[in-house]
């Protein structure tokens, strides 16, 4: 059962730091403002992804709290890029 288990998490880690080259090459090439926050967000929760399955992996519990961290800090970002996409600031 444990080599399984090594199997689904190589292919998840390989999936994922997939999904964040493809995301980070959105981001760089982006043809809109809005697509760039999209890809952000999107490598935003790439991230979270990557650090939960690093903690399946080594058993730690650092690494889920960590993915709580960014979760939360990809929320307030987004809405602070959304917002000033809008109109152009972000504090009223």
């Amino acid at each position: 059962m444990t080599s399984l288990l090594e199997i689904a998490i190589g292919f998840a880690l390989i999936c994922v730091i997939l999904a964040m080259v493809f995301c980070t090459i959105r981001l760089l090439v982006g043809p809109s403002a809005q697509d760039r926050v999209l890809a952000l967000d999107t490598l935003w929760m790439c991230a979270m992804l990557l650090a939960l399955v690093l903690g399946i992996r080594f058993v730690n519990r650092v690494y889920f709290d960590a993915a709580l961290i960014i979760a939360l800090l990809s929320f307030v970002s987004t809405i602070a890029l959304a917002k000033f996409i809008m109109r152009g600031e972000i504090i009223e």
